[in-house]
């Protein structure tokens, strides 16, 4: 069983991402769910940016800094959105991933670091999903994984974002269930 560290998203370690963590606890994973944002959650995501704004990068880097160094560096570093860009730092300031799941998001090389030769991962997002489908994050993802076969990405009809939370207006059920059925199919062979 694989042991993960679950970055939430921009709005907080809500209800729905303590069901996306308790689905991998019920596959017999150790998920580790950090909240970053000391209790705040937020309904919409301008709600949540504005709350990271008066945040700050340097706070939300030491709050998943101070996360990650109680954890081992053999682990599955998974992020949902915001969580992802912290996920992907944490790849390549501590070596020795397992994998990594990346959920409605995905950093380009360019910004986050070459991607660790060897490191299995699976992407996930919605075709027309403005953050990610829209933005460029599809595309870098497929760009690196045309160079790292390891890398999956799945992609999923629809323009929402943050679909994976079933606390927010946002939720798609299918879709969640889908990269559900496929990240712990994930976790099974890292």
């Amino acid at each position: 069983m694989a042991e993960i560290l679950l970055l939430h998203h921009v709005c907080g370690l809500t209800e729905g991402m303590e069901v996306l963590a308790g689905r991998m606890r019920a596959a017999g994973h150790t998920v580790h769910a950090p909240d970053l944002f000391a209790g705040a959650t937020f309904r919409t995501v301008d709600e949540g940016v504005a709350f990271v704004n008066t945040l700050g990068d340097d706070v939300l880097t030491s709050r998943v800094d101070e996360a990650a160094s109680a954890l081992p560096a053999d682990i599955v570093y998974a992020g949902v959105s915001l969580g992802v860009m912290s996920a992907q730092r944490l790849l390549g300031a501590r070596p020795g991933a397992r994998g990594a799941l990346l959920y409605e998001a995905f950093i380009s090389p360019e910004w986050a670091g070459p991607w660790p030769d060897g490191l299995p991962a699976q992407v996930h997002g919605m075709e027309q999903d403005p953050f990610f489908g829209l933005e460029g994050d599809l595309a870098a993802a497929r760009e690196v994984s045309a160079q790292h076969p390891e890398v999956e990405v799945f992609t999923y009809p629809g323009s929402v974002h943050l679909f994976s939370d079933a606390s927010l207006d946002s939720y798609a059920p299918d879709a969640t269930e889908l990269l559900l059925e496929r990240s712990l199919a994930f976790l099974e062979r890292v």
